[in-house]
């Protein structure tokens, strides 16, 4: 049986305390390894497309399940699947791999299936993943929608009117219909929070439109993720590798970045404390790292930036994977502690300039120049860079990259649906629940409304008084835009005041009870927490 707490060898070195990267032939360096005690302090996976980052995230992701960690990944481009089967003899690059094993003297190396999870927004390669739109909170679902200030302030209303009505905000027909019901109230509302445009409020409802078009309709909901559900261990004792599929989702490159950083926020929210573990708790893989910086505020990168410097005290690491270094900002860049460079093309004065940079984030080493060598490296080679005892950046090394155990390359539908099916949390998430929430309350309290202004226009149709035919002759002529109150005639001196205090309170008793109850509540409820901040405690008052 394959046991989490395997021991890796190679070159007569025996190792339990971290996970055998790569290593060296002729004209390469010395066995690479990450420090399982140092996992948590971030890493970077970079290099142009077909050098190999893909097969090295599948070996991080295998060795780190071999050792108990968790693992969440995206698979961008359907390759990634291939964790839950095992590697083949059969397999046209054997040899290839069996080579390379030798030749890094990875003695322990054969083929392994991990245990892995399948999710899929869509609902059609893995189990549906879902939030609600409370839990992403106004921040990141403004930078979702790409909302301009005055806009994202207008959001920020509609929340915080549903905290203080206590309206669960659960998924997309629960913000529409409130930001239809602030549309309604917007004079209120602006005496309160200030000014509450029409425009803006039309411009958010078309991007609601479009982002329920892209399939965000799926996102939001419930049953909502449950995060235990991505930090479990097989019977073994190795970690689960949870694999988003990701390749239908990229055609919405801002609701997966979105999706993303929600989280990896809620990660830091939840979690507690754990200081410096021997391991991690988890291990998240952001592909396409750029995607998620693409057009930021800073003051969201700013965020994203504590979020890397504070999250590892919650046992978790974040390694970023992107085609340039340069994609990442470089006060987050400076959070990265262990770093696997494949090779960069210089083709261009700025390719150029890139390169150099990139170069300049290692650690000198007097046996090469490492721009030289992230120029020369090969496919399945790399410049890497690994903390050592107490953490300090080893020197850059040139590593041929270990084989991976796990097949390599996509499996078929077949077997994915066989692995859906016997996971420990099938059935969980398939059928969705739609309880009562905003737009639940919100229809009974129009229905309401309206029973209530029926009433009142039969009570007036029933009126046989003079005043009553008046009032009905006065509405038959210009509308109902006539108040009892106006059409009011006095005949022969009658007093026609309380006819008239009557009719307008009948008339105006809809609005005058909902704002009388709009004002209890806000009095009564100002301690729910409906709204939540994104990055977790961080967007709170400290």
């Amino acid at each position: 049986m394959y046991c989490a707490e395997r021991i890796i060898r190679f070159s007569g070195q025996v190792m339990s305390d971290g996970i055998f990267v790569g290593g060296g032939g002729q004209g390469y360096g010395a066995p690479q390894t990450l420090l399982l005690k140092y996992a948590n302090r971030h890493g970077l996976i970079a290099g142009a497309t077909g050098t190999g980052k893909t097969v090295t995230l599948q070996i991080l992701a295998e060795s780190f399940s071999a050792q108990g960690v968790p693992v969440f990944l995206s698979d961008v481009k359907g390759d990634l699947s291939g964790l839950g089967a095992a590697g083949s003899e059969t397999f046209k690059l054997h040899d290839a791999f069996m080579d390379r094993a030798g030749k890094i003297g990875f003695a322990d190396y054969g083929y392994n299936a991990f245990p892995v999870t399948f999710w899929d927004l869509y609902a059609e390669q893995g189990h549906p993943v879902r939030t609600t739109i409370s839990d992403m909170g106004p921040l990141l679902i403004s930078r979702l929608l790409e909302l301009s200030e005055a806009q994202e302030g207008i959001l920020n209303i509609a929340f915080r009117v549903a905290d203080e009505q206590g309206l669960a905000l659960l998924d997309l027909k629960d913000l529409q219909s409130l930001l239809v019901w602030v549309g309604e109230h917007r004079k209120e509302l602006s005496l309160r929070y200030g000014n509450v445009s029409t425009a803006s409020i039309g411009a958010i409802q078309r991007r609601l439109l479009v982002l329920e078009g892209q399939g965000g309709e799926r996102l939001f909901g419930e049953p909502a993720l449950d995060l235990s559900d991505i930090l479990r261990t097989d019977l073994d004792g190795r970690g689960r590798i949870n694999i988003l599929a990701a390749d239908k989702l990229m055609d919405s490159p801002r609701l997966y970045a979105t999706f993303l950083l929600w989280l990896l926020s809620e990660l830091f929210e939840e979690l507690p404390e754990v200081g410096d573990p021997d391991k991690p708790k988890l291990v998240f893989f952001f592909d396409e790292a750029h995607l998620l910086f693409d057009d930021a505020p800073k003051a969201l990168v700013d965020k994203v930036e504590q979020v890397a410097r504070l999250i590892r005290s919650k046992g978790v690491g974040v390694y970023f994977v992107t085609q340039n270094p340069a994609d990442v900002p470089e006060d987050i860049l400076g959070q990265l502690g262990n770093r696997v460079q494949h090779g960069l093309r210089a083709y261009t004065a700025k390719d150029r300039r890139e390169l150099k940079q990139a170069a300049e984030n290692y650690r000198d080493n007097p046996s090469f120049e490492t721009e030289d060598a992230i120029r020369e490296v090969g496919v399945g080679e790399a410049v890497t860079s690994f903390l050592e005892a107490k953490g300090v950046p080893g020197m850059a090394e040139r590593t041929l990259i270990r084989p991976p155990s796990s097949r390599l390359g996509p499996i078929d539908e077949g077997d994915r649906a066989i692995l859906v099916a016997a996971s420990p949390i099938a059935g969980k998430y398939e059928a969705a629940v739609d309880r009562e929430s905003a737009y639940e309350v919100l229809a009974e309290r129009a229905a309401s409304a309206a029973r209530a202004a029926a009433e009142a226009e039969q009570a007036e149709q029933a009126d046989d008084s003079p005043s009553g035919r008046e009032y009905r002759a006065a509405r038959r002529y210009s509308g109902s835009r006539v108040s009892r109150s106006t059409s009011r005639v006095r005949d022969d001196g009658e007093d026609a005041a309380p006819s008239r205090r009557a009719s307008s309170r009948r008339s105006d008793s809809v609005g005058t009870a909902f704002a009388k109850s709009f004002a209890r509540q806000i009095g009564t409820q100002t301690g729910r927490a409906v709204v939540r901040g994104i990055l977790g405690g961080l967007f709170r008052a400290r």
